[in-house]
C-alpha cells in the first residue's frame, strides 16, 4: 500500500492486521482519484471509517488543504498518525479516536469530499450516510465503498446517486446534491 502520487508519492502506508481493517486496493484508490480529480486540490476532506487513512493522505498527497480522520480503533489511530507523519502531511490534519456516528453527531465542519469505507455487511452506510450529506458543502461529494453487491441508499438528504463503479469484489458509489429537477434516481 502506497501513495499514488502528489507531494508524497511512492510513500509506504501502514495498516494494522486482521480483517477489521480491508485497506483500498491500489487500482480501486487510483479510479477513485480519477473520478473526484478536480474536486480535490483546495477541498476540506473526511476519511470516515478510516482504518489506514490512506484516502485521506492521498487527497492531501493530492492538494486537498485539511483532512479529518476518524475511527474507533486505537490500532488504526496509531497507524493514521504515523502514515502522516511519514508522509509530512500530519499539519494539515485531524485525527480522532471515536466512534464514526457519534463524530458526526457533534460535527460541527464542512466538508467538500468525504470517503466512507465502513466494515462490510454491517449496514454502517445506511445510517452514516445522512449523516455525512448534512455536513457536506454545498459543491460536496460523498464516495462510499462497500461489498459489490451491499446494496446503498439512493438519497441521503438532499444527496443522490451520480454513479456506481465496480471493481471485482468492490463497488464504489458517488453521491452529488441533487440539482433542481434532477431526477432521483
Amino acid at each position: 500500500m502506497r501513495v499514488i502520487t502528489g507531494t508524497a508519492r511512492g510513500r509506504k502506508l501502514t495498516a494494522p492486521e486482521g480483517l477489521e481493517v480491508r485497506p483500498t486496493a491500489d487500482m480501486v484508490k487510483e479510479a477513485m482519484f480519477t473520478i473526484v480529480a478536480f474536486d480535490v486540490p483546495g477541498a476540506r476532506v473526511l476519511d470516515l471509517f478510516a482504518g489506514s487513512g490512506q484516502l485521506g493522505i492521498e487527497a492531501l498527497s493530492r492538494g486537498a488543504s485539511h483532512a479529518v480522520f476518524i475511527d474507533h480503533n486505537p490500532e488504526s489511530i496509531q497507524h493514521i498518525k504515523a502514515n502522516l507523519n511519514a508522509t509530512g502531511l500530519f499539519s494539515n490534519a485531524s485525527v480522532a479516536n471515536m466512534d464514526s456516528l457519534s463524530y458526526l453527531r457533534r460535527c460541527q465542519d464542512r466538508f467538500d469530499l468525504a470517503f466512507l469505507d465502513p466494515p462490510y455487511g454491517k449496514q454502517l452506510i445506511d445510517e452514516a450516510l445522512p449523516m455525512v450529506a448534512g455536513v457536506m458543502g454545498e459543491n460536496g461529494l460523498i464516495l462510499c465503498e462497500t461489498g459489490r453487491d451491499e446494496a446503498v441508499p439512493e438519497t441521503a438528504g438532499d444527496f443522490v446517486v451520480k454513479k456506481h463503479y465496480r471493481y471485482g469484489k468492490k463497488k464504489v458509489t458517488v453521491y452529488h446534491r441533487a440539482k433542481a429537477g434532477e431526477d432521483e434516481s
